[in-house]
This record gives C-alpha cells, sequence and structure tokens, in this order.
C-alpha cells in the first residue's frame, strides 16, 4: 500500500476560487477617444445602461483602469472585441 496524499487545504481552496471566479475585461484609460464615443462603445459591447458605461468610463479615465465586464472567458472575448472595434485597449484578466 502507498502513502496517503492529502492536498494542501490553501491550494485546494485557491484552485476552487479560480474556478469559480468569473473572468474580466479591463478598460484602460484612452487619450484618442472623447468620453462619449468611449461611454458608447461600452454600451454595445456590455449592454450596460448608458450610466453605468459612464461611471465605468470615467473610471478608467481618472483611474487608469476600471473592469467594464466579467464573465465567461468566451463572452469576455466577445466583450473585449467590440471594444477594440475603435482601438480601446483592453485586457482580460481572470478575477478573484
Amino acid at each position: 500500500m502507498g502513502p496517503t496524499v492529502v492536498a494542501d487545504p490553501a491550494v485546494t481552496k485557491r484552485v476552487e476560487e479560480e474556478h469559480a471566479s468569473p473572468w474580466n475585461v479591463i478598460l484602460y484609460n484612452d487619450d484618442h477617444h472623447t468620453i462619449n464615443e468611449v461611454v458608447l462603445q461600452v454600451q454595445k459591447a456590455t449592454g450596460a445602461s448608458l450610466q453605468t458605461a459612464f461611471e465605468i468610463t470615467m473610471e478608467a479615465h481618472t483611474k487608469g483602469k476600471a473592469i467594464c465586464f466579467s464573465g465567461t472567458p468566451d463572452e469576455c472575448q466577445q466583450v473585449a472585441a467590440v471594444l477594440r472595434e475603435i482601438k480601446l485597449t483592453v485586457e482580460i484578466v481572470l478575477g478573484g
């Protein structure tokens, strides 16, 4: 009989959290488009309300970046593709 292997609880918890965590689309500040252009593209990409899209855009503008969408990897890819249509800078990262 071989040795008993016990999983490290910290590793198990981290792996479970990674699988439970949504992926995020990060929108970076943009100096080439107007606020209105970015707001409209965020709305188009995410389906967010005008107010929410404005808040996301202003957070990216003032803080340098903002989470503009959370979801599955495929959903995030779709959102990022729409944002990139007008050459906005975005990144997809695992949330947590």
